[in-house]
C-alpha cells in the first residue's frame, strides 16, 4: 500500500538520537532546552515550552490561562484532542461550523456561539492553511476572550507574514509521527508572556519548582518545592534531538509538500467531479493535508484501496461521536463537507512514480 502519511527521516535523526543515548542524559535536559530556544526563534516568539504531545499543550495552555469552567469555542472539524483538552479542565467545548473552502473555523459562527459563559476560542489551522486570524483576534478582543492556536497541522505556516503560533495568546504544536515536523510524538506551546512561561514549566513537571536538570551540576541540589497542582507532560532529550534535526529540514520538507499538492491540482483541475482545496493569497500553508471533496466519497475510497492507495477522512465531526451526542449544535457546512471529504497521500518522500500512479488511478475512477 502507498500510505497516507509517512515520516521523513534518515541517518541525521539516527545520529542525533545516538549522541543523546551516549551522553547519559536522556530525560528533560539540555537538548530539550536547545529545541525550545530554536523553535521559539523560528516561530518568532519569546518562549517555547516542550511537552510530550499537542494534547498536553492544549490542556496546559487552557490551565495556565485559568480556564477551569465555562465554555470554549472549538471547530467541529478537528481531531478530538482539541475538544477533550477543554473537557480536562472542567470547561465545556462548544462546537462551531467551518468555512467550506478552507475547512477552517467560521468567524461568523464563532460570534453566534459566544455567550456570557464563553472564556476562550481554540482555532485549528486545518491541513496547514491558517485561519482568518485578524477577524478572530478582533472578535476575541471585543468579547474579552483568550485565543489558543491549535497549530498541530501547521508547523511553518504563516498568516500575512506572521508564523502561526505567534498571533494568539498561545500556540500549540504537534510533533506526532504524521506531522510536518515529526518526532514520533511530542508537542510545544509558544507564547510571549514570561509569567505564563514560568508557570507552564512548573506545571508540565508535577508543579516542581526546579526540574532535575536544573538541580544537576557541580553542586547537586536535591531540594525542590511544590506549590501548585502539576502534570507529567514534559518532553525528553531523545525526542528533542529528533526535533532539532527535523526543524532544520522543515522549510525544505514543506516546499516538497507544496510541490506534491501543485502536481495534484494541475492533474485534477479539469475534473468537474472533484472539488479541490484552495489557498488564500495572503497565507503560506504548511501543506500537511491534501483534502479533496467528491460526491461518491466511499466508492472512491474503496476503489483506491483496491489499487493499493491509502486514503483518509479527517475528520468525523466531533458532535457526531457518541461521546459528544449531548452537545446539540447546528453545523450544516461541517456535516455537508464531511460526506465528501477524502485525503490523499502527500508525504514528503512520495515519489513522482507513486504520485502519477495515484493521479492515473483517480482519473480512471469515473471510467
Amino acid at each position: 500500500m502507498i500510505p497516507l502519511f509517512k515520516p521523513s527521516m534518515n541517518d541525521d535523526e539516527v545520529k542525533a538520537v545516538g549522541e543523546v543515548l551516549k551522553s547519559g542524559w536522556i530525560g528533560l535536559g539540555p537538548k530539550t532546552a536547545e529545541f525550545e530556544k530554536k523553535f521559539a526563534e523560528y516561530i518568532g516568539v519569546k518562549h517555547a515550552v516542550a511537552l510530550n504531545s499537542c494534547t498536553t499543550a492544549l490542556h496546559l495552555a487552557l490551565d495556565a490561562l485559568g480556564i477551569h469552567s465555562g465554555e470554549v469555542i472549538v471547530p467541529a472539524m478537528t481531531f478530538v484532542s482539541t475538544a477533550m483538552a477543554v473537557n480536562y479542565t472542567g470547561a465545556k467545548p462548544v462546537f462551531a461550523d467551518i468555512n467550506e473552502d478552507t475547512l477552517n473555523i467560521d468567524v461568523k459562527d464563532i460570534e453566534r456561539k459566544i455567550t456570557p459563559n464563553t472564556k476562550a476560542i481554540i482555532v485549528v489551522h486545518y491541513g496547514g492553511h491558517p485561519c482568518e486570524m485578524d477577524e478572530i483576534m478582533n472578535v476575541a478582543r471585543k468579547n474579552n476572550l483568550k485565543v489558543i492556536e491549535d497549530c498541530a497541522h501547521a508547523c511553518g505556516a504563516e498568516y500575512k507574514g506572521k508564523k502561526v503560533g505567534s498571533i494568539g495568546d498561545m500556540g500549540c504544536f504537534s510533533f506526532h509521527a504524521v506531522k510536518n515536523l515529526a518526532t514520533g510524538d511530542g508537542g510545544m506551546i509558544t507564547l510571549n508572556n514570561e509569567e505564563l512561561d514560568k508557570k507552564l514549566r512548573k506545571t508540565r513537571w508535577m508543579g516542581i519548582t526546579k526540574d532535575t536538570f536544573q538541580r544537576t551540576g557541580k553542586d547537586y541540589d536535591w531540594y525542590y518545592e511544590i506549590h501548585d497542582l502539576g502534570y507529567k507532560g514534559h518532553m525528553n532529550d531523545i525526542t528533542a534531538s529528533i526535533g532539532l534535526v527535523q526543524l532544520s529540514k522543515l522549510e525544505n520538507m514543506n516546499s516538497r509538500r507544496k510541490e506534491i499538492i501543485k502536481n495534484y491540482n494541475n492533474a485534477f483541475k479539469n475534473l468537474k467531479w472533484i472539488s479541490l482545496p484552495i489557498k488564500k493569497d495572503y497565507v503560506k500553508s504548511s501543506y500537511l493535508n491534501y483534502a479533496i471533496k467528491v460526491k461518491e466519497r466511499d466508492a472512491l475510497i474503496g476503489y483506491l484501496k483496491d489499487k493499493g492507495i491509502s486514503t483518509g477522512v479527517h475528520y468525523t465531526p466531533l458532535h457526531l461521536h457518541p461521546f459528544y451526542k449531548g452537545h446539540k449544535a447546528k453545523l450544516p457546512i461541517v456535516e455537508k463537507v464531511y460526506e465528501k471529504l477524502v485525503l490523499l497521500p502527500g508525504f514528503v518522500d512520495l515519489t513522482d512514480e507513486q504520485q502519477n500512479y495515484i493521479i492515473d488511478s483517480i482519473k480512471a475512477f469515473k471510467k
